[in-house]
C-alpha cells in the first residue's frame, strides 16, 4: 500500500483464549503513538471462541476498537488463514501503523503480511517513536551484535509494520472506564 493510513493498529494474540501479556504490551506502546497522532488505536484479535471477556481485556488495555475475528479455522494460528484475515482487513481499512509482538506467531505471520501489502517491516524492535520532523514511525533495533542502536524508517510505504520484541513496551494504565468498540470482521 502507499501513502494513506488510518490509525495504529496491534495485532493481539491469545492462548487459550486469554490474551497475552505481550499483546497487552504492545497496545501501550500503541497506546503512545495514537495519543500523538490523535489518532485510534485498534486491536485485532484472532481465533475461536473469543467474546466479551478478551474484548474487555483489550479495552482496558487502551485499544479504542477491537476487530474480532472469530472463526473455528483460527483457533490455533495457522500462517496462511491469519495471513489471509490481517491482509484482507489491512488493505480494506488501511492503518498508518501495524505492530505485532516478535513472538514465534508475529515473527512468521509479520514478513508475509509485509510482503503482501507491499510494504517494509522492521522486525525485532526495541523501541517505537515518531520522527518529529516527518510523522513516520521511527522504528529502533539493536545492530552490530547490540554495540549500535539503528534508527529505521517508512516514509513511503503504508502500513509503517514493526514488530516488537517481548518486554520492549509496557502497558498504558488500566481503565476499566474504556470500553473499546467491537467490530466483529470475517
Amino acid at each position: 500500500m502507499t501513502q494513506g493510513g488510518n490509525g495504529v493498529w496491534v495485532l493481539c494474540e491469545q492462548r487459550g483464549g486469554r490474551v497475552t501479556e505481550d499483546s497487552l504490551r504492545l497496545l501501550g506502546a500503541g497506546r503512545r503513538l495514537a495519543d500523538a497522532r490523535g489518532t485510534e488505536l485498534s486491536a485485532l484479535l484472532l481465533g475461536f471462541r473469543l467474546g466479551a471477556e478478551q474484548t474487555a481485556a483489550l479495552g482496558n488495555a487502551g485499544a479504542d476498537r477491537v476487530y474480532l475475528c472469530d472463526d473455528p479455522l483460527l483457533a490455533d494460528y495457522a500462517t496462511e488463514p491469519y495471513t489471509r484475515v490481517l491482509c484482507s482487513l489491512a488493505e480494506e481499512r488501511k492503518p498508518e501503523i501495524l505492530l505485532l509482538p516478535a513472538t514465534a506467531t508475529g515473527r512468521d505471520l509479520a514478513p508475509r503480511a509485509a510482503a503482501r501489502l507491499r510494504t517494509g517491516l522492521t522486525a525485532d524492535c526495541t523501541a517505537l517513536a515518531l520522527d518529529a520532523e516527518t510523522g513516520c514511525l521511527k522504528m529502533t533495533l539493536p545492530a552490530f551484535g547490540g554495540r549500535l542502536m539503528a534508527d529505521i524508517v517508512c516514509p513511503e510505504r503504508r502500513p509503517q509494520m514493526a514488530t516488537v520484541r517481548p518486554g520492549a513496551a509496557e502497558r498504558a494504565p488500566a481503565s476499566a472506564a474504556r470500553a473499546a468498540a467491537v467490530e466483529r470482521v470475517a
